[in-house]
């Protein structure tokens, strides 16, 4: 009886000593060697590069996503953005960029607004450089300028846009063609200003008075 219990207790010795050979360090392998940045216009490439450098050699499976986010969202002109893993230690990152429709002018401050309602810190950028300028109605433009969009304006035609206190719009056109829109009710007088622009009669004149309900007023 003594062989066996003395094999058990070389066998019992043999395997708490032994340390098996696993390679802890494959994980090291998909380290961020590479980062690439897609789909921007505006904002540059390098700059983006620059807010994600604390990626480099950072794990591809252990990203912390927040903190990307973090690391971007002082850039005004990112939307969204989404991120592709390529395997073994690629990371590329796809912006999707806000897209001005105009610059508003708050006293001797400028901010671009998005299509989709947001304030972008202003930066002269060619790019942009034919957007219309709105002066004053901050609160009221992005929903000025849907109402616009849904009867079709041309909006591409808009130099200027003021807002007045009585909360009504005057737009200037890149032609110096200049409507003057009614408080309430305005979404008539723009249908009628896009008929009677096509018409022969109006071509001459540059102000389109739409104040007075019911009359339209040319000089």
């Amino acid at each position: 009886m003594k062989k066996p219990v003395l094999g058990l207790i070389l066998f019992l010795i043999l395997f708490t000593t032994y340390t098996p050979k696993f390679d802890f360090n494959v994980s090291s392998k998909f380290n961020i060697k590479n980062i690439y940045i897609e789909n921007n216009s505006v904002i540059p490439t390098e700059r983006v590069k620059k807010k994600l450098n604390y990626l480099f050699n950072k794990n591809l499976f252990l990203l912390d996503f927040k903190k990307i986010e973090d690391s971007l969202k002082d850039e005004d002109f990112i939307e969204s953005f989404s991120i592709k893993k390529i395997y073994p230690y690629t990371l590329k990152l796809i912006i999707t960029e806000r897209k001005p429709i105009a610059i508003l002018q708050i006293k001797k401050r400028k901010y671009y607004i998005s299509d989709k309602g947001n304030y972008i810190q202003f930066a002269k950028l060619e790019v942009f450089n034919t957007l219309p300028i709105v002066f004053g109605g901050k609160k009221y433009f992005y929903s000025f300028y849907k109402n616009l969009m849904q009867v079709k304006f041309p909006v591409e035609k808009i130099k200027s846009f003021y807002f007045f206190e009585s909360n009504r719009w005057d737009l200037v056109l890149k032609d110096e063609k200049i409507i003057k829109l009614p408080a309430e009710n305005y979404i008539v007088s723009l249908k009628n200003f896009m008929l009677s622009e096509g018409n022969v009669n109006f071509k001459n004149y540059k102000l389109f008075d739409y104040r007075i309900k019911d009359q339209l007023i040319l000089n």
